[in-house]
């Protein structure tokens, strides 16, 4: 042999390192425990931690009393867990975090009312486990099952389906079965559960195949994981031996060939693969191995990584669902980074920050030995980096973003590029009296004013960058600003006489009259603070920064109204709004009153005008006047009285004919002897 290559990712899991090393604390404690099936699929190390105590027995039936149950890393059915409970049975659950993941993903779906269906093999412990999570799973564990089962079951594409897979199946045969499903179903929810361990194994073995003259499997012959090796590999080189063991090395047949590649199960600890590759690079011998002192159990400590809190570590990300993100750290714990340890900002998506493979450098925020897990954050490791990037922006006074997190009585907390700066409330642009709460959540621009690393404290404001927004606005808008031109501006606060709108960094006023041409008591029947209204400039004082803005449009003028649609002689409807000793008012438009005259209310002669009408009345009248120029109509109902001839005549005293009108600004013009 000329070289021998052993694949990068060969050997324990996470998952596998996990649950030995539980299993093997036991047995050096002294405790009396038993695992549930072998603890992993590999009899070397079932054997090893027989020789510490911790024998292996096939069902709950032959678990001793006083002896403590171990939940192997393939994990069990949920009958085998409430078994344990009513029997008192103590147990430490090693089940692979990832394969505890499966167990909740189907147990949700479930009782959402959604048919679970596993894709795996039948007896393998794994899809055994995953399958008793459940009342009524399906398992296929190949695409003729699939079809078989949908030609028995008419009703099957209409059901709502999940789906996920056992870690350790081929990348291949999965789509292959997905491809099938979605094709059948419409409502189907697939759960991409392969481990991204398993898959780089695969594909790592599969590349070393193809450029290797044989290949050597290792691996117990009962781990799927090792199976699956063994066919890449043969797809890729004509030469391979699957062996367990040191012992079944074909070596004078192995030397035949010019380049070895090596590879091994998850289930394969690294003790055997180091003796079977030192053998076929004939540097060291089992002997030799024994003669450095190591033992198994110093062996596969060594392997481990140790993490404490705090530690700044490089991982590769294994998994994404919508809560975390889960990270092979190369460890005996499983890593994850729970989705708020993403981003400070709450809209951030898991899917959008990482991809599946992607390296990411995370920090350390705890870790659950007894779980098994370490929780992480890309979160606080970017905010250890941006002190450097704010002290920049304080010195340079640029404008920097951030996400309001938290509220104080002193102000508010912004995360500018994961690290928390304070913007005291006088500084956050709100009134004095605004909630605070308002603004949690939202993405603001500040600046840095003071950072003091010692004390770890940075003070930002979002006032200055407001007024230097708003000073630029307004430079912009009195340099464009002209009688006529519109605007679209934000009603900023009311008074008495008017709205003070901002046109966009400027204030304008507009005065009551100029909002309706009906009468309004007070600029609150039209506006409110916050609406955004359409105006244009009626005058304008550039010396003295004051600007007229008007509301109300011409084209809606109840007199332009009134003269397009009623003409002299018209007979209307007309409603009575008020009642004087010499006549009424009346509305013949909105905004357009005429005056009745109480010489021409009625055929015969009466003392006031309240003894024929009422206000709120709707009577017919006849226009026997109109005053363009004045704006002043004068209305008749005693010209509409049968055998009356009034038109033009009017019979009334001269001085009592006088035309009046209440038009727009709702001004009424009473006759010149009236009182």
């Amino acid at each position: 042999m000329k070289t021998v290559t052993r694949a990068a990712s060969s050997g324990f899991c996470f998952g596998v390192r996990r649950a030995v090393e539980l299993a093997e604390k036991l047995g050096k404690d002294g405790v009396n425990a038993v695992t549930l099936g072998p603890i992993i699929h590999n009899t070397h190390v079932v054997d090893y931690l027989k020789s510490l105590g911790v024998s292996c027995v096939d069902s709950v039936d032959e678990i001793s009393n006083g002896a403590t149950a171990i939940i192997r890393s393939h994990g069990v059915p949920a009958s085998i867990i409430n078994e344990l409970k009513a029997r008192n049975i103590p147990f430490v659950d090693a089940t692979c975090p990832y394969v505890e993941k499966i167990h909740k993903i189907v147990r949700e779906n479930e009782n959402e009312g959604r048919q679970v269906i596993v894709i795996g093999s039948k007896t393998h412990p794994e899809v055994c486990g995953i399958a008793g999570q459940c009342k009524n799973a399906l398992v296929f564990e190949s695409e003729k099952d699939i079809n078989d089962h949908i030609l028995d079951n008419e009703d099957f594409g209409e059901k709502a389906i999940s789906v996920v897979a056992q870690t350790t199946i081929g990348r291949n045969f999965w789509n292959n079965c997905i491809e099938i499903l979605k094709k059948q179903c419409t409502n189907c929810k697939i759960f991409d559960t392969i481990c991204f361990a398993t898959g780089k194994r695969q594909t790592e073995a599969g590349k070393l195949a193809e450029v290797s003259d044989a290949m050597v499997v290792i691996g117990d012959r009962t781990s799927s994981n090792t199976k699956g090796l063994v066919h890449i590999c043969q797809n890729g080189c004509q030469n391979v031996f699957h062996i367990e063991h040191l012992g079944e090395l074909p070596v004078d047949e192995i030397s035949r060939f010019d380049h070895v590649g090596i590879t091994a199960g998850a289930s394969t600890p690294d003790w055997i693969i180091k003796e079977v590759e030192n053998k076929m690079s004939e540097q060291i011998t089992n002997e030799n191995i024994n003669a450095e002192g190591m033992s198994f159990a110093e062996m596969l400590e060594a392997s481990f990584k140790t993490l404490n809190t705090g530690d700044k570590v490089t991982g590769v990300v294994t998994g994404i669902t919508p809560t975390e993100v889960y990270v092979d750290l190369g460890a005996k714990q499983a890593g994850f980074i729970p989705v708020t340890e993403i981003s400070d900002d709450p809209t951030v998506k898991a899917e959008e920050v990482f991809k599946i493979g992607d390296e990411v450098e995370v920090y350390v925020v705890r870790v659950n030995d007894v779980e098994g897990v370490v929780t992480l954050s890309k979160r606080r490791l970017d905010a250890m980096r941006s002190w450097d990037d704010i002290e920049a922006a304080r010195q340079d006074e640029t404008v920097v973003e951030g996400i309001v997190i938290d509220e104080n009585k002193g102000g508010i907390i912004v995360s500018v590029k994961g690290a928390r700066v304070f913007v005291p409330a006088s500084q956050t642009g709100l009134p004095r009296d605004a909630e605070l709460s308002q603004m949690m959540k939202k993405k603001v621009s500040l600046r840095i004013t003071e950072v003091n690393r010692p004390r770890k404290r940075i003070v930002g404001s979002i006032s200055k960058v407001l007024r230097a927004e708003r000073h630029a606005a307004a430079e912009k808008v009195w340099s464009e600003i002209e009688v006529g031109k519109a605007y679209k501006g934000v009603v900023k606060s009311l008074t008495s006489y008017g709205a003070f709108v901002d046109i966009g960094g400027v204030d304008g006023m507009v005065h009551v009259s100029e909002m309706s041409w009906s009468r309004i008591g007070h600029p609150s029947e039209m506006f409110k603070v916050g609406d955004i209204v359409d105006v244009f400039v009626i005058a304008l004082d550039a010396e003295k920064k004051k600007i007229s803005l008007g509301y109300k449009k011409a084209e809606d003028n109840p007199w332009v109204k009134f003269t397009t649609t009623c003409k002299l002689d018209d007979v209307v409807d007309a409603k009575i709004v008020k009642l004087m000793p010499f006549g009424a008012f009346a509305e013949i438009l909105p905004g357009v009153d005429g005056l009745i005259h109480i010489s021409q209310i009625s055929n015969t002669r009466i003392a006031s005008p309240k003894d024929v009408l009422s206000e709120g009345q709707t009577v017919q009248v006849k226009i026997i006047g109109i005053d363009e120029e004045n704006k002043k109509i004068s209305l008749s109902m005693r010209a509409l009285i049968a055998g009356e001839e009034v038109a033009a005549e009017a019979e009334a005293v001269e001085g009592e004919d006088e035309i009046v009108a209440s038009v727009g600004d709702g001004e009424t013009v009473l006759p010149e002897d009236a009182e």
